[in-house]
């Protein structure tokens, strides 16, 4: 699975170009330290084969790799962190 990686978006396309799956976190804050986890999204055609929380893996190693935090607001990734408290120091 390819994921394509944004600077605020991670997302999945079809081979037509259509989205299947996406998670989108812009910035909180002028210094570009902090992202908002706003929205998580799959597409009903994939529901159910785990796409959500492989795009909240992707984003956990965007993170790192980029020194940001997070605070999610999507219901989904808030009840992710809960249940995956070995990523909570990636949390503001």
């Amino acid at each position: 699975m390819n994921f394509a990686h944004n600077e605020n978006q991670i997302s999945l396309y079809s081979e037509t170009n259509e989205l299947l799956a996406e998670v989108t976190f812009p910035y909180t804050d002028s210094r570009k330290n902090t992202v908002n986890i706003e929205h998580t999204f799959v597409d009903a055609s994939l529901r159910g084969q785990g796409i959500a929380g492989k795009l909240m893996s992707e984003l956990t190693e965007d993170l790192e790799k980029r020194d940001l935090k997070a605070v999610p607001t999507c219901s989904y990734a808030v009840s992710w962190f809960e249940k995956h408290p070995e990523h909570a120091h990636l949390l503001r």
